[in-house]
């Protein structure tokens, strides 16, 4: 007697809605489906990379609602209705992403493959406010993996946008300050003159009573 395999009825493919670099994609997929695949072989933006497929490289991090995920891991239908950012929508048009810049300038690649995952996953970590140091990028960063070994260089890149930004912040604020002091100054001169008047008031008053 012949063993006989139950037939089998697979899920039908569900609808899904994703936000991806600010464009809207209406997609029916199915629930094994990752959002990995759904990227690269559905919309055919291969920026974002396979490389082990199970979570332990990071060439597939991209940002899902700011924060940073393995694709590779995440069923798409998991993400209906989610904003996602991947490599292809870092730039602003023909203007670089300051971490872009970054690791054209520190030489942060070799062959390449795994800078798509490395700058979103840089970006997911300097939303997460919770590198300090550069020990702290090195650690928030061992997640992605660079199998050709740049990582001082990479480490460097990204310190150099966070130095940066918060140089620029620093110097946000003391412009704020130089901005509202003029005005300080200007309100405490009025004070003095006013005080200064008054006292002139009151001594040519006691003058006046003592000469008469």
């Amino acid at each position: 007697m012949k063993n006989s395999a139950p037939n089998l009825q697979l899920p039908e493919a569900i609808p899904v809605s994703l936000t991806i670099n600010g464009q809207q994609h209406n997609l029916k997929l199915q629930p094994w489906v990752s959002l990995l695949d759904t990227l690269r072989e559905h919309l055919h933006l291969t920026g974002t990379k396979k490389g082990c497929d199970h979570g332990q490289c990071g060439a597939c991090t991209v940002l899902v609602d700011g924060k940073r995920i393995n694709s590779c891991l995440t069923m798409a239908v998991m993400k209906d209705g989610a904003e996602i950012v991947t490599i292809e929508g870092i730039a602003s048009g023909d203007e670089l992403h300051p971490l872009q810049q970054a690791f054209i300038d520190n030489d942060a690649f070799q062959c390449g493959y795994c800078t798509p995952g490395q700058i979103c996953s840089a970006i997911g970590l300097m939303n997460e406010g919770k590198a300090k140091s550069l020990a702290d990028v090195k650690e928030l960063m061992s997640g992605n993996i660079c199998r050709c070994g740049a990582y001082s260089h990479i480490n460097e890149a990204i310190m150099q946008v966070k130095d940066d930004a918060a140089a620029a912040k620093m110097q946000m604020k003391f412009s704020g300050i130089e901005a509202i002091s003029p005005v300080e100054d200007d309100a405490e001169a009025d004070d003095s003159i006013v005080e200064t008047e008054i006292e002139e008031a009151l001594l040519q008053a006691e003058g006046g009573a003592t000469h008469e």
